[in-house]
């Protein structure tokens, strides 16, 4: 019997030590404060799969970042060729789309004012800055799930979960109000505090290292050849009182132009026409504006007076949304429901 007792002793003094070994969620959020005090930049590739649509999407994503305030985003549909680039160095916010040798400029803090969900820095602080946030554990995660500050406003909650060994990412999943997963990222490569070379945020350097791997000039090549109709896509979403759309075809010099209008209490306007490759590489400034996070893409939202626009291009063909009683989250909202949508 005191032999039996002794072993349950033993037993429970191992459960008790294992158990004190196994950090608190205060003693997680103290490591993360630290390493992101301590956070020199670091290299990341990961997977991004939207929800969004009819269907999956699936894009790679490949993110460099370098303290204090220097980043790369690249997102693409093929391992191998960016279809975008945004930048971030001392001359101004970039987004690049090397196949059309486009670019905007933005004197913008992108990515300060929102949640990213691809940037580590931004989902540490997430976690950091919501007093309502969970935490939980498993075998080898540390999982929060916190509110987000998303542009997208549907992007209601986010999962983060880190690996126990060094806090680096492994997955996020970001939710609407009804814990449905719109966004899921699984992270494949994390480097942290890595090192960078000269002139890796430069734009020049990082359109040109682009265009030479997808051989641009035969990309244009193939669209002056392509004369083929672009497909017209609509938007999944639109706001509560907007009328029925109207649709409009005009032919213009760089080919046809399909304007649709929606009437009604929320009025907008989509328009879309196929994309040109541009000849001058200056990228076009945007002064009174600031890069959206449409998920599939990157694209310019605009202020004009009364008048909020968002312009994009995705799958060869240029977007421009416009109105002037639509909030900038509707607008975000409708833009996001586009891709991937049927022509009506």
């Amino acid at each position: 019997m005191k032999r039996i007792i002794s072993l349950l002793v033993v037993f429970a003094a191992l459960w008790f030590l294992a158990a004190c070994g196994e950090k608190s969620q205060e003693d997680v959020i103290e490591d993360l404060d630290k390493t992101l005090d301590e956070l020199t930049g670091y290299k990341a590739e990961a997977e991004m799969t939207l929800q969004t649509g009819e269907e999956p999407q699936v894009y790679q994503v490949e993110v460099w970042y370098k303290h204090p305030s220097s980043y790369r985003v690249a997102l693409s549909n093929d391992e191998n060729e960016p279809s975008q680039i945004i930048l971030r160095n001392e001359e101004g916010v970039f987004v690049l789309t090397p196949a059309l040798n486009k670019s905007f400029r933005f004197q913008s803090d992108w990515p300060e004012n929102n949640s990213q969900v691809y940037l580590y820095e931004s989902l540490i602080n997430d976690i950091l800055m919501d007093p309502e946030r969970s935490f939980s554990a498993t075998e080898d995660h540390y999982v929060f799930q916190t509110n987000t500050n998303y542009s997208n406003k549907n992007l209601n909650q986010q999962e983060v979960m880190l690996n126990k060994k060094d806090l680096t990412p492994a997955s996020v999943k970001i939710m609407d109000v009804d814990l449905k997963v719109l966004v899921q990222l699984e992270f494949t490569h994390f480097e942290m505090n890595a090192q960078f070379e000269d002139g890796d945020f430069d734009m020049d350097r990082n359109m040109t290292g682009a265009q030479l791997n997808m051989n641009v000039p035969a990309l244009a090549e193939e669209e002056e050849e392509e004369a083929e109709a672009f497909p017209v896509l609509y938007p999944m979403y639109e706001p509560q009182g907007t009328g029925y759309p109207k649709v409009e075809e005009v032919e213009t010099e760089n080919g046809t132009r399909v304007i649709i209008s929606y009437d009604g209490e929320q009025p907008f306007t989509l328009i879309q026409q196929k994309s040109q490759f541009v000849e001058a590489s200056t990228p076009m400034d945007v002064s009174q504006g600031d890069p959206v996070d449409l998920g599939f893409t990157y694209g310019a939202m605009m202020k004009d007076g009364d008048t909020t626009s968002i312009s994009w291009t995705y799958n060869g063909t240029d977007f421009f949304l416009t109105s002037k009683d639509l909030s900038q989250e509707d607008m975000i909202a409708i833009a996001t429901s586009v891709y991937g949508t049927e022509e009506k």
